[in-house]
């Protein structure tokens, strides 16, 4: 029974995660409660917020170069539930990690939230309209090698199931389970290296395959490096 539903998931996952590069496809938003400015509580527990207002789909241009090698990446995400880290991994994307600096830098993620939460598989956010259909009006590739495992507190890149291995947009997921057993096709970008605790938070307003219990925000994603 576990195989079966870790293999439904999978398949799931392949027909829901939407990099959506370019789509013209309006939002269908559903609230326009603002998020609320608080500061973010402690990890492994959520502060009450307002849904976010759904940002303009697209309009964002490509980062012009890369990024340095002889750097470390991080995104701190700051949320309702705490705050995560993740180190970005050049050598496996170097394309897709030089376009989510670049996102985070011009406040692209600022004010979004996590649109889907599965518990024990994945929490999902990057998409400016909430939909699950939105994105950067670009897209990249990077095609992570056979083999590749998604394992707990890894970063990947979501996609549409027509799209080509290792396509991305905005959208990315945090992997929650030990090891979900997806295939090879998804962009790896990092590893969430702090903050596991908001990260299992999030997942735990998990109600199934969709929006979580109660609004998750990313208020805002800073850039740091070294």
């Amino acid at each position: 029974m576990a195989e079966a539903r870790r293999l439904l998931l999978a398949a799931l996952l392949v027909l829901s995660l939407a990099a959506c590069g370019g789509e013209d496809e309006e939002p269908e938003a559903t609230t326009t409660a603002a998020a609320a400015t608080a500061p973010a509580g402690e990890a492994g527990t959520c502060r009450s917020v307002g849904q976010p207002d759904p940002k303009q789909d697209g309009g964002q241009d490509p980062p012009v170069g890369a990024l340095d090698t002889a750097k470390t990446y991080r995104l701190v995400v700051t949320t309702n539930c705490g705050e995560f880290t993740i180190t970005l991994e050049q050598a496996k994307a170097p394309k897709t990690t030089a376009s989510l600096v670049s996102l985070a830098e011009n406040g692209f993620f600022d004010g979004t939230g996590f649109h889907r939460v599965v518990p024990g598989f994945v929490i999902q956010g990057g998409d400016p309209t909430g939909t699950g259909s939105g994105g950067p009006g670009y897209s990249t590739v990077d095609v992570p090698p056979p083999g590749t495992a998604y394992t707990e507190g890894v970063v990947a890149m979501a996609k549409a199931g027509f799209e080509p291995p290792g396509t991305a947009g905005s959208q990315f997921f945090v992997v929650t389970g030990a090891d979900v057993g997806l295939p090879a096709e998804y962009a790896v970008v990092g590893t969430v290296t702090d903050g596991l605790a908001t990260v299992q938070a999030i997942d735990s307003l998990g109600v199934g395959d969709g929006p979580p219990s109660q609004p998750v925000v990313m208020e805002k994603v800073t850039v740091e490096s070294e």
